[in-house]
């Protein structure tokens, strides 16, 4: 076999390496990409893009039943799962085709096979564990991503017991279902198997739902959620569980009590683990703790040359977050000047269910902890006229200020949308726009978007509409 050089080599092709792989092209770096399995990774092929095809079938299901609410007859409303199931294949199958598309437009060299550290600056590529290539590059980015976390008696089977991939390819809507967590995956899949007609049982370890989300907003989604028929258990553990041969027994103790949830099917989503193992961290002398590797600000490990980003790299572990990091790393490979560490605190969150959620800085206790002098400001949905003409008047628009200087510390938001609205005040917080500013921001009429505003004036005892 021959040695190949590159400029940079990128191991894993998800949204952080296959990002890496395309900018290091456009400055010239001459790339080359590693791929085990799809290109795209787990969030375009089994997490972010099937999931929102799914809620997205579940949501016009929802708005279907309720047809006459809206003026409108409709009769003989159902669905068929497996045909909601090839959409969400089929959108994510596009996009990977997309994603492999512009590699070989920006002509990055693609190896499909599983990348391994063999050395400084040399990656070995295996397939069908054959050894096809050596790739030498005086710089290695590592962007193997993370798995679903598997706890020991809750192994997923592929029947009783799922993980995210066993729920994106149902062959059935459970009759009922136990979620274990209640994070952004558990919260999304028990959002669409419920609107599909399952009873749903939520079971949180800690003493609320969403627990990376501000209390208040927690609060309201276990209200809506509760509402609409869900079942949730907080500061729970699983005692046991017993398989019989289309059910799940599940024993749960929480406040001091024990009680048991049969469930046809079981779906673990609490948390995930980064793709340390077999990948020649430890010969290299990169730093692991936890199943995560060790970086700097710049994303660079303690071995020189060899960078980690995305869910490898730690938290939060989004995709938008994996592809910044790629763009930043490369950029600082290239030498080009201005440039500034990813700051976690102005990082997008969003769960996509019904009602959505979505945030971006500090919660209402973490500002309130770091010792500053806040003002809150809050508008409900019901108080906005194009809510109100959609018929989503669920929800709140939630700002959370520095009183002295007026910097927007943190925003967060429950309601029909959400996720769209909440890049506005992402890049207020890059812009490092004040109270002031936001309040001379003219906003359209009539949108969701005036909730914001809204929120902003409310803060500061100027709230117009409520």
């Amino acid at each position: 076999m021959a040695e190949t050089q590159f400029g940079v080599v990128i191991v894993g092709g998800g949204p952080g390496g296959y990002v890496a792989a395309i900018r290091a092209a456009q400055l010239g770096l001459n790339p080359a990409l590693v791929e085990e399995k799809h290109l795209g990774g787990v969030c375009l092929n089994w997490g972010c893009i099937p999931t929102k095809a799914l809620l997205r079938s579940a949501d016009v299901y929802r708005t279907m039943r309720h047809a006459e609410s809206y003026g409108l007859s409709a009769t003989g409303i159902g669905f068929d799962l497996a045909k909601i199931v090839t959409r969400s294949r089929g959108v994510a199958g596009q996009l990977q085709a997309g994603v492999t598309h512009l590699l070989k437009k920006n002509k990055v060299a693609v190896f499909d096979g599983r990348g391994r550290l063999a050395g400084k600056g040399r990656v070995q590529v295996e397939k069908d564990g054959k050894e096809i290539a050596t790739l030498s590059a005086p710089h290695i980015i590592l962007a193997t991503g993370a798995r679903a976390r598997v706890i020991p008696g809750l192994e997923p089977d592929g029947k009783l017991v799922w993980s995210y991939r066993e729920a994106l390819v149902a062959d059935l809507v459970p009759k009922r279902l136990a979620v274990i967590g209640s994070g952004a995956i558990g919260i999304e899949f028990a959002s669409f198997f419920n609107a599909l007609g399952s009873e749903v049982h939520i079971i949180e370890m800690v003493d609320r739902i969403l627990p990376v989300e501000d209390e208040e907003i927690s609060s309201l989604a276990l209200r809506s959620f509760t509402k609409q028929g869900m079942k949730i258990v907080t500061g729970a553990r699983i005692a046991g569980l017993v398989k019989g041969p289309d059910h799940v027994t599940l024993a749960i103790e929480a406040n001091g009590k024990t009680q048991e949830i049969l469930a046809d099917r079981v779906l673990s989503a609490v948390g995930i683990v980064g793709n340390v193992e077999g990948i020649g961290l430890e010969e290299a002398g990169v730093k692991v703790e936890k199943t995560h590797v060790v970086v700097n600000q710049w994303l660079e490990t303690g071995a020189p040359g060899i960078y980690a980003i995305g869910d490898l790299a730690g938290p939060p572990w989004l995709a938008h977050k994996a592809s910044h990091e790629a763009v930043l790393v490369v950029e600082r490979i290239a030498g080009l000047p201005g440039l500034h560490p990813l700051k976690a605190g102005s990082i997008p969150g969003c769960t996509y269910s019904h009602p959505q959620i979505a945030s971006v800085g500090l919660t209402e206790a973490k500002a309130r902890e770091s010792g500053r002098e806040i003002r809150v400001g809050r508008f409900p949905f019901i108080g906005n006229g194009r809510a109100i003409a959609l018929g989503e008047t669920e929800g709140l628009v939630k700002t959370v200020f520095d009183a002295r200087t007026g910097e927007l510390l943190g925003a967060h938001m429950i309601g029909a949308e959400v996720t769209e609205l909440i890049q506005g005040f992402t890049i207020a917080r890059s812009l490092e726009t004040t109270e002031a500013e936001l309040m001379e921001t003219v906003f359209p009429h009539p949108t969701l978007s005036e909730m914001m505003h809204e929120s902003v004036l409310d803060a500061f005892g100027r709230v117009i509409h409520y």
